[in-house]
């Protein structure tokens, strides 16, 4: 990674404009620019009256270079043609990801010093996750970016770094393959010919470099636009789920009845069908699991932030009968990361820990019997002094009518918050939603293995192009 880094810092700087004595250069250098290279030509010697051969050579290599480069672009634009449509899966795998590689390795674009395929490739992702309300649009391009995205980073290397010449080439003669069984077990020389089938590590140029720098961008923005998608349709249902509906007398309906479409678990009801509505749509795309679980872990700490906030900001919401509302909730929460297993839930219930602790306490039984160290080490360990005597202050039983904690405890949360005022520590008792993206290239490229697309297909609308012929042989 930092030898990738090295080289887009050194090309950035190649590019910036700099201050030349004219007559002092050797080589002129035309104005056009490609991928941010300028095209540098060897300087020739002119002969004064050249011969028709060599000037017919020259027409002739002149031509043939056009032709080369007008079949390269048909190439380039019979591949972005196919891609842009939604070609679907081959055995979990997204088929536009893995025949964009396939075509990049086969044309060497990866050790290219200019090519405009990257730039095409870019400009074509950007305009297709134009429609960021359509979470089926977007899981599907977020399950080719990110394993395009895999796939370069599993082949590029950097001039000079040592991953490019620790590992030899895996062997294609019969004899070499022999050899290697005898050196190592079947199933890992196995693994390692299926690897290589799919994957071959190539010394890239700047233009791959940056183009691989521009897809994790791609990666991190369509992620950001799926966890908030959620989140935004999530808001709105959280308002309601925070405070136990009424009946018309005042009285608060129990969770554990029916109540038509205002039943208290009515509105954590449609929580759960937003979250296994994106579910399906994930795995449908074949999103990579580790982004599903961060969406997720992610959304859950959403969820954690608005519940405990809200919460702790208004009175009517810190009432016993609350607390058995949310808990109610919080079981479906629960049982919803049971169904989805860890392998899409990840550690989303451990996220919810303020809020659980939290209603934890609004519904034990006998709170001015409990002593600050109880509360503090058994009852509510994660929150602190600020946010416990927040909680401790605003509660009222509107069910049984007992008393909140006894005068004692709240003195001990008032000389321990007066220390802490002097201090560096926040007295702050709300929570703070985290947008950030939680996940690196390298955590998202090692939790996929290479021999899992040995058996992954091609697109066939290119079977009837010659020039594509290199996918299917």
């Amino acid at each position: 990674m930092e030898s990738e880094n090295q080289i887009l810092r050194q090309q950035t700087l190649l590019n910036s404009p700099v201050k030349m004595n004219a007559d002092n250069l050797s080589t002129p250098v035309p104005k056009n620019v490609e991928n941010g290279h300028h095209a540098i030509e060897e300087n020739r010697t002119v002969e004064q009256t050249p011969s028709p051969i060599k000037k017919y050579g020259t027409e002739s290599d002149s031509k043939f270079r056009r032709s080369h480069i007008e079949r390269q672009q048909e190439s380039i634009d019979a591949l972005i043609g196919c891609v842009t449509k939604n070609i679907g899966f081959s055995h979990g795998k997204p088929i536009a990801a893995f025949t964009i590689y396939k075509c990049l390795l086969n044309w060497k674009s990866f050790e290219a010093e200019r090519t405009s395929v990257f730039d095409r490739l870019i400009q074509m992702i950007g305009s297709a996750i134009e429609s960021e309300d359509n979470n089926d649009h977007m899981a599907y391009w977020l399950s080719n970016t990110s394993v395009l995205l895999f796939l370069l980073q599993k082949s590029l290397k950097a001039a000079g770094s040592t991953g490019s010449t620790r590992k030899p080439p895996a062997p294609t003669s019969l004899f070499g393959r022999m050899t290697m069984g005898f050196r190592s077990s079947p199933s890992s020389a196995h693994l390692a010919a299926a690897a290589a089938t799919v994957v071959r590590q190539v010394e890239a140029k700047y233009p791959a470099l940056l183009f691989k720098q521009q897809l994790t961008a791609y990666v991190e923005k369509i992620y950001g636009i799926i966890r908030d998608n959620l989140k935004k349709e999530l808001s709105s249902l959280l308002s309601l789920c925070i405070q136990a509906p009424r009946t018309s007398k005042g009285s608060v309906l129990r969770s554990g009845r029916s109540f038509g479409k205002d039943s208290p678990s009515n509105h954590w009801q449609s929580i759960i069908d937003s979250l296994n509505t994106l579910l399906c749509t994930l795995k449908e795309n074949f999103v990579p699991p580790i982004l599903v679980q961060k969406i997720y872990t992610q959304t859950f700490s959403f969820i954690n932030v608005q519940l405990f906030n809200s919460l702790l900001l208004r009175r009517e919401c810190c009432t016993f009968s609350n607390g058995e509302y949310v808990k109610a909730g919080l079981a479906e929460l629960e049982l919803w990361c049971a169904q989805a297993k860890e392998e899409y839930a990840g550690s989303s219930w451990e996220e919810l820990k303020h809020i659980r602790q939290a209603v934890g306490f609004l519904v034990i039984h006998q709170k001015y019997r409990i002593s600050y160290d109880e509360i503090t080490n058994d009852l509510c360990p994660i929150l602190s002094v600020q946010q416990l005597y927040r909680i401790c202050t605003l509660y009222w039983d509107d069910s049984y009518n007992t008393r909140s904690v006894s005068p004692a405890v709240i003195s001990s949360m008032r000389v321990l918050m007066t220390e802490d005022s002097n201090s560096a520590i926040s007295n702050s008792f709300l929570l703070d939603d985290n947008s950030s993206i939680p996940f690196s290239v390298d955590e998202l490229s090692n939790s996929m293995l290479e021999k899992d697309f040995e058996d992954v297909k091609p697109v066939e609308e290119l079977l009837e192009n010659p020039a594509f012929q290199f996918l299917y042989e």
